[in-house]
């Protein structure tokens, strides 16, 4: 009954509460008055922190002696899991309780008194982590250890993947390299071509696995209806791509520095015995010069394909999708700002000077033009389309190989046949499912400045269904053909329609509120919402209605939401 006045529902937890209060006061009994309970909500609600830290210590002290022991730490941590709704085996409450007393009980005292409490949770972050600039941890190794084993035990997913991954790749290069080691071309380029082809395979098998993390399609079935999410982090899916990236520019760095630095000058000055055994590769005539490997198939797709990794891999980079790279800013020139004087620089010295800054001011606008165009979401949209360049390019790149003249030892179609079908066949199936599904009405609402933020309504298509924290792409060809952004989705899972909240932001988003903003009727405030209401008959008939595809739903780590319960204290 105590629980249920106070508003708390956890009914072990309101029990010791009530214990604590009455035996603060002296009160006997299962029961208590009006007065009674007006007392003892005035101690719950008081935000003092004295008075907070003062009830909060007496849970702990059972038997009101003014000190906390060991044991009854252990307790108040099991009954704060069970109120938060959090499981905690034995032997974790019995580390966490002993982290607690090494803190507040560094004599070994055996209990913990209210002033230690009340000066940690007055001391800054820094002072209590740190003492004279090192650790006030007395067994710092045995803190690491702990560290240790929390860090695994969070990310313990994550690194079972990423180690398979550094081992596969590890395993891959040297195999090849061993492989070339025992090579009669060794003897002329040396642990150069071991080097390369080492990264080569590396290469081979990363541009494989990069593509199958962006198959959204089967990344959210696995997460969704197989218990594989137990033991593969699908939430991590982009970061992995990214991880995967960085392997490719390692790979492709050892292939393309040790060819082109190590073994072509080696091969173009090798002596006429050294180079007789390379007659099967590279024919009888020994290359002539540096320019021969570079003009063949092998070179050009190989030069080909660095520029288009450059291009696609700098533009997705952070700082140039958000365009948040320092830019030049235009100069006041003070002859022409402040100085009233024509003759504080007379004759050609201020004219000079002036061209010079007003050249200079050109050519920034000129180059903040530029940033402004090629970079930004869209510049990293279109350009890692480029990568379909570079996978046919790859493809030719493995078959005109010098060292390697059998088909079944090119390896490259091997490797990338499988991931590449079932990319297209993701890509496939977005696209006929955005056609297939489409928004029969939309109803939208244009939120005016300072909020920028538009609510868009749609119809629910037929087969469509979602789970809360769930999102979904959205294009609108009026604004781009070809470009697809992510949205979560706001509305129920069990409501008729799709909502989404879009807040103007970017280039697609500003433009996609101002082609609502032109279909929907003027208000008389400026300030006022705008809305407006129209079907796909009403977007055929007119033009000036936005047309919306969607697609999806996805996964996302939102999802699991009803996993988390909130504390109820």
């Amino acid at each position: 009954m105590f629980g249920e006045c106070i508003g708390m529902k956890e009914v072990a937890f309101a029990g010791e509460l009530f214990d604590t209060l009455a035996r603060r006061r002296g009160i006997s009994g299962d029961s208590i008055d009006k007065a009674e309970l007006r007392e003892f909500w005035d101690q719950i609600s008081d935000p003092s922190f004295k008075s907070r830290l003062q009830l909060f210590f007496d849970m702990m002290d059972k038997n009101a002696d003014g000190k906390i022991s060991e044991a009854e730490v252990k307790q108040i941590i099991t009954l704060s899991a069970s109120a938060n709704h959090l499981t905690i085996t034995a032997q974790q409450s019995e580390e966490y309780d002993k982290l607690i007393m090494e803190e507040l009980d560094p004599h070994g005292h055996g209990y913990i008194e209210l002033h230690s409490l009340e000066m940690l949770l007055l001391k800054p972050l820094s002072e209590t982590m740190t003492k004279g600039g090192k650790v006030a941890e007395p067994n710092w190794h045995k803190q690491l250890y702990r560290r240790a084993r929390y860090f695994l035990k969070d990310n313990w997913r994550r690194c079972w993947v990423m180690l398979l991954w550094l081992s596969i790749c590890t395993g891959l290069f040297t195999w090849k390299f061993m492989q070339y080691r025992h090579r009669v071309v060794f003897k002329v380029m040396g642990y150069c071509v071991c080097v390369a082809k080492g990264g080569a395979e590396t290469l081979k098998f990363n541009m494989a696995l990069t593509l199958l993390p962006m198959c959204r399609n089967a990344v959210t079935w696995l997460r969704s209806r197989t218990t594989l999410g137990r033991f593969v982090p699908f939430n991590d899916n982009l970061n992995f791509h990214k991880v995967i990236a960085v392997g490719i520019s390692v790979g492709a760095g050892l292939h393309i520095i040790s060819h082109l630095t190590c073994d072509f000058p080696r091969l173009v000055h090798a002596t006429d015995d050294e180079y007789e055994p390379m007659k099967p590769f590279f024919g009888d005539v020994k290359p002539p010069n540096y320019w021969w490997f570079l003009k063949g198939t092998e070179g050009w797709t190989g030069l080909v394909m660095l520029v288009l990794m450059a291009i696609t891999f700098t533009l997705a980079t952070g700082r140039f999708r958000k365009r948040e790279l320092r830019r030049p800013k235009p100069k006041k020139s003070k002859s022409l700002v402040e100085s009233k004087n024509p003759n504080s620089l007379p004759g050609l010295l201020g004219r000079l000077t002036r061209s010079v800054s007003a050249s200079h001011n050109r050519l920034t606008m000129i180059i903040n033009a530029l940033f402004n165009r090629f970079t930004g979401y869209n510049a990293f949209l279109y350009t890692h389309h480029l990568f379909v360049i570079v996978y046919a390019l790859l493809i030719v790149h493995g078959h005109f190989l010098y060292l390697t003249k059998k088909w079944q030892k090119k390896t490259t179609w091997m490797y990338l046949t499988v991931p590449i079908v079932v990319y297209a066949c993701e890509r496939l199936t977005r696209t006929l499912r955005s056609r297939v599904r489409l928004v029969e009405k939309i109803k939208v609402a244009v939120h005016p400045h300072p909020a920028s933020l538009l609510s868009l309504h749609m119809s629910k298509p037929e087969g469509f269904r979602f789970k809360g924290g769930q999102y979904i792409f959205i294009k609108c060809p009026g604004v781009s053909k070809f470009e697809w952004h992510p949205f979560s989705i706001t509305s129920a899972p069990e409501d008729d329609c799709v909502n989404v909240h879009i807040k103007a932001l970017g280039d697609w988003t500003e433009d996609l509120r101002d082609a609502f903003l032109k279909v929907c009727p003027n208000t008389e405030g400026k300030n006022e919402i705008r809305q407006v209401e129209y079907d796909r008959d009403d977007a055929k008939s007119d033009p000036r209605f936005p047309k919306i595809l969607i697609d999806g739903p996805y996964g996302a780590p939102a999802e699991d939401y009803k996993q988390h319960r909130r504390s109820s204290w």
